[in-house]
């Protein structure tokens, strides 16, 4: 035990130490500038204007930082983030003594009979993968955030015009102040006794309580132009994550033979390419994670949070524990499907049928036989079976590969829907939806298509009656025209005949 943390004391002083500090000082200095900025919100949003500009004077005497603390607590909360986040650094050597104690044994990330000071490395041999290099995918992170959002409006949106995407006209909703408020804090889908009660309350029967209820999920539905943009957004990332990822494994001795990425394990340095590579797949999905609120939802939102998930801590974990090397072929095989799903999306948010179908057979193939059959087979097998020959199993060994397991398992759900997407194609001979639609269940569904038919029929019902004031409009004037013409005829008429004597 002594031995442990010994090494453990030693790798903290080779890389968490100052990947603590780091992330002590950044949390630090987030704190100090949000102080002020919190303090300024409070002042303009509370009503006692002066109790909130005395917190933001200087203290005149013993005990009046913490009384100011606890009354601007007592009027804006949002300042406890800051207050703990102060308090945290204040205890930073106990925060480091339960880091080593807790987090860096060597039991938990090396194998038995390894200790951290196998893995030290001279400036000759390479770097080592340290905890501290991941904090940079949190600016990283944000900086995707902001290129997203400059991608989607210069970019993305005038392409989508340029490939035809249309959004649908949706039939908004009247305004009616109380079925609003319901709908805003309530519920979206109110049940029975609850439509009841709003008729009472409105006025308004039943079915136009549930029409309107309809037209406003209908509004908040997401364009076929955002839906468009998100998926141009990820397709550009993935084909150029997936093209830098052969580029830069292709000749490696791992890629052919997965033996190589155990040997000489632990101490395998990493190159720069595969560091970066690491770095921007787990800030592209910290980014995805961040933003995924916002984004378009799907029927399987929270499988695809599960995966992003499981992929941040697979990332980390292997880069900490230096399983960088069969990690690259975890993100590479991900990767080698992802940017073709995007493109097919693409051109169904664009119309582009056979375009679309003929995609979405090539990603199917890809996708059944990278996910169900490469991975399990290559790097499954290779971190459960052949890193045995390498070294015994630890908590490391068992936690990865439960990671790489729930994986597995999205894989094979996401494959279901595909092979029924399939199917239908087979019979059908089209692709109707995609079962990873972006309608949030199928009731939604089938109100867009309700939706839709009640447009065209009023589109039906607008044109049938331009017709008939079209139709009325020729008879009155062939009506008028008869008239005329029988008058002029009896007037020819009686023109011809003698006149009487």
């Amino acid at each position: 035990m002594k031995n442990s943390m010994k090494g453990s004391h030693k790798y903290r002083n080779t890389g968490v130490q100052s990947g603590y500090v780091l992330l002590n000082e950044a949390f630090l200095s987030a704190a100090c500038a949000l102080a002020p900025v919190a303090c300024l919100f409070h002042v303009g949003k509370n009503k006692n204007k002066k109790t909130a500009r005395a917190c933001l004077r200087p203290p005149r005497g013993a005990g009046c930082v913490e009384i100011k603390l606890l009354l601007l607590l007592s009027h804006s909360p949002c300042l406890f983030l800051i207050i703990i986040i102060i308090i945290i650094n204040m205890n930073t050597n106990r925060m480091e003594a339960l880091l080593n104690y807790w987090l860096w044994q060597e039991e938990y990330w090396l194998p038995p009979g390894i200790s951290w000071q196998d893995t030290e490395m001279e400036q000759g041999e390479g770097h080592f993968p340290l905890p501290r290099d991941l904090i940079y995918t949190l600016p990283l992170a944000v900086v995707f955030i902001v290129l997203r959002y400059v991608f989607e409006r210069i970019i993305a949106i005038p392409f989508s015009k340029c490939l035809g995407v249309k959004d649908r006209v949706r039939i908004r909703a009247t305004s009616v102040p109380k079925l609003e408020t319901f709908y805003k804090h309530n519920s979206r889908q109110p049940s029975q006794s609850e439509v009841v009660s709003l008729m009472k309350l409105c006025g308004l029967s039943q079915k136009k309580i549930q029409t309107w209820f309809k037209h406003r999920r209908n509004q908040d539905r997401p364009s076929n132009t955002k839906k468009f943009c998100e998926a141009s957004w990820r397709f550009v990332f993935y084909l150029i994550s997936f093209t830098a990822g052969l580029c830069s494994l292709i000749n490696t001795p791992w890629f052919w033979d997965q033996k190589e990425c155990w040997t000489g394990y632990p101490k395998q340095p990493v190159a720069d390419v595969h560091y970066w590579y690491y770095m921007l797949e787990m800030s592209f999905y910290l980014s995805l994670l961040l933003s995924i609120s916002v984004d378009v939802k799907r029927k399987d939102f929270k499988e695809q949070v599960i995966h992003h998930i499981a992929t941040l801590f697979l990332i980390s974990f292997s880069y900490c524990a230096n399983y960088v090397r069969v990690g690259t072929l975890v993100m590479l095989v991900h990767d080698s499907s992802d940017f073709i799903l995007e493109s097919a999306k693409m051109l169904h948010y664009a119309v582009w049928t056979r375009t679309c179908d003929s995609l979405f057979i090539v990603f199917a193939v890809v996708f059944l036989v990278t996910r169900l059959v490469v991975f399990p087979s290559r790097i499954i097998h290779t971190t459960m079976v052949v890193s045995m020959d390498f070294f015994q199993p630890f908590f490391g060994y068992y936690f990865f590969n439960a990671l790489l397991l729930v994986l597995q398992a999205l894989h094979v759900f996401w494959a279901y829907l595909i092979v029924r997407m399939a199917f239908k194609f087979a019979f059908m001979g089209k692709v109707e939806k995609d079962e990873r639609s972006d309608a949030e269940s199928e009731v939604d569904e089938n109100e867009e298509e309700e939706e839709d038919e009640e447009s065209e029929e009023e589109r039906d019902g607008s044109n049938w009656e331009q017709q008939k004031e079209r139709i009325n409009s020729k008879r009155t004037s062939l009506a008028k025209n008869c008239v005329l013409n029988n008058l002029t005829n009896q007037r020819n008429i009686s023109s011809r005949l003698p006149k009487a004597r």
